[in-house]
């Protein structure tokens, strides 16, 4: 039982099969046209997104200036996963990401889990990114005099929290021209909204038709979706770079004192909202197959991507909080926020036109990157052989493309954002701790064996790893021992760092025991500790959503599997 749930994938056959044009004994057809240009311009369109035109205010709130060092913390937490995954994009020139590394590293149903959770981060992290896009259309129809109806602008929960808003307001005396966009819009919504029966119909129809225009771009095309992608980095590179430039003529040093205004830990609260804006350069790992020479230009497309975005991110945090107290940053459109504030509405404006196209590209490259990890497990037989199906003229997985459309677009009319972001960022991080941690049981490549593209620098964690884990232990003593204390009373928060600290020691005695490599270990634990700084109740959704996968994988998968029937 337990050899059939952990049966790998042959990492020679795989070679071979890829070198001779053969992905997994189909033909690839899949159209190899993406160079590192292309690449890394696919990892800044999907990273460059909701994070730096949104989240990056209420992180810049709690942190202050300091912000900037959390910036770089988590870059360097991305980075070790990045590596990670050079390695394996070395390794492995095939579509799939981290679910084909998987499959490589640990076996058959840690690939499925894998693969099943990476939905969170490509399908309902896209619905997210979806209704985020939606705000800044909607803000950009107002500046045109174009007024959508609030019942098809947003959705129903969203409305009805800006009606219970806009009611407070007005029997407060508020006059409604000046109640908030988010109070007008429910108030909007609740009042004017047709009926059907009992039900309000409340949808939000521009996040639905962006995912299905996306869609109709990522089906007929790689190609077409590699210029459309090009073209939207270049626009939203120069803005953000313009915004930068013009932004540091109006900084007031004097706002950067102090630089930690609520110390470390106020720095440390922002750890969310800056990890969901580095969320998606592992996207183009998806896109192997489509590559000119993935084993070399994968991983320099993801490192350059990687290290272009932090720069930004960290000259954008110190521009915000130059011009503006951070006090005042805790809003949904804190680029646009800081240029009206001076009076520059102009620049503000054309922020707000960036921001849609950012969102725009992120939603394409999520668009394109779930149908290739269906394709994947498609054609290893976990799903039906619908889900490998290339067009004959577009050559793109058109199934799957098709089915991933309806997944983002049909919920996107209904619900709201909400905890959706803790759900893609848990999964994101658990594909991160899988590949860190699959790298060390990658086979050692013989010396002298030809081998061509990146290598993963060996750097010996056999004394780094426990020095960090027990000053780490040092650190957090009190932590731990009152949840050791308490545990009959301890929120499932403190279980989960209990868990952390018990896999940290384990993986500390494993490393000087087998002196593992440092990278790969730093980067699995570095992303455990932020996974379980993720609210208890998105855990729960986690784990609920990981029985649904196992289900369909006992029931479907494991039987119908190529490695079982061979």
């Amino acid at each position: 039982m337990s050899s059939s749930l952990f049966r790998k994938k042959s990492l020679d056959k795989i070679t071979a099969d890829a070198a001779a044009g053969i992905s997994d004994s189909h033909s690839s057809g899949l159209k190899k046209v993406l160079g590192v240009k292309d690449l890394t311009f696919m990892g800044i369109a999907a990273v460059i997104g909701a994070g730096i035109f949104s989240t990056i205010g209420s992180a810049a709130y709690n942190g202050g200036p300091g912000i900037a060092i959390l910036f770089v913390i988590t870059a360097i937490t991305c980075g070790f996963s990045a590596l990670c995954y050079a390695e394996f994009a070395s390794r492995i020139p095939i579509s799939g990401s981290a679910y084909t590394y998987a499959y490589v590293s640990f076996g058959e149903v840690v690939a499925w889990i894998i693969g099943w959770a990476l939905i969170l981060e490509y399908a309902i992290g896209n619905i997210v990114v979806a209704i985020s896009w939606s705000g800044y259309f909607n803000n950009l129809l107002e500046g045109f005099h174009i007024h959508l109806p609030g019942w098809l602008a947003t959705n129903a929960s969203n409305a009805q929290l800006g009606y219970e808003e806009a009611v407070k307001a007005l029997a407060a005396g508020e006059a409604p021209e000046t109640m908030t966009k988010h109070a007008k819009l429910g108030y909007d919504a609740i009042m004017n909204a047709p009926m059907i029966g009992t039900w309000k119909v409340i949808l939000n129809v521009p996040a639905f038709f962006i995912v299905m225009l996306i869609t109709w771009l990522a089906y007929i095309g790689i190609k077409e979706s590699k210029r459309s992608t090009n073209i939207m980095v270049i626009f939203k590179l120069a803005v953000i770079v313009g915004i930068i430039i013009v932004g540091f003529f109006y900084v007031d040093t004097t706002n950067w004192t102090p630089f930690l205004p609520n110390g470390f830990g106020g720095v440390l609260a922002g750890v969310s909202a800056v990890f969901y804006a580095y969320i998606g350069f592992d996207a183009i790992s998806t896109t192997a197959e489509e590559c000119k020479d993935p084993q070399r230009d994968l991983p320099k497309g993801m490192m350059y991507s990687l290290l272009i975005c932090t720069v930004l991110y960290i000259l954008v945090a110190l521009v915000l909080t130059g011009m503006v107290h951070y006090s005042e940053l805790k809003v949904d459109d804190p680029l646009a926020y800081v240029f009206d504030k001076l009076n520059m509405n102009k620049i503000g404006y054309l922020i707000s036109v960036s921001a849609v196209v950012a969102t725009t590209s992120v939603l394409l490259v999520f668009q394109m990157g779930q149908p290739r990890i269906w394709m994947s497990m498609s054609r290893d037989g976990l799903l039906p052989k619908k889900f490998a199906q290339v067009h004959p003229k577009y050559q793109t997985p058109s199934f799957s493309t098709i089915v991933t459309g309806l997944l983002v677009g049909i919920p996107s009319l209904f619900i709201s954002s909400g905890f959706m972001t803790d759900l893609t960022s848990i999964g994101t991080l658990f594909a991160f701790v899988l590949v860190c941690f699959g790298v060390l049981v990658l086979p050692k490549i013989a010396e002298g064996a030809g081998r061509k593209g990146f290598k993963l620098p060996y750097i010996n964690g056999k004394f780094i790893i426990p020095a960090i884990v027990l000053l780490i232990t040092f650190l957090f003593r009190s932590r731990i021992n009152d949840a050791f204390l308490n545990i009959g009373n301890e929120g499932s928060q403190e279980i989960l760092f209990l868990i952390f600290m018990v896999i940290a020691l384990v993986t500390a005695f494993y490393s000087f025991i087998r002196s593992y490599s440092f990278i790969p270990v730093a980067g699995a634990l570095c992303c455990l500790y932020l996974m379980i700084e993720i609210p208890a109740i998105s855990w729960l959704w986690f784990f609920g959503w990981m029985a649904l996968g196992l289900i369909i994988y006992f029931f479907y998968g494991k039987n119908k599997s190529k490695l079982a029937q061979s």
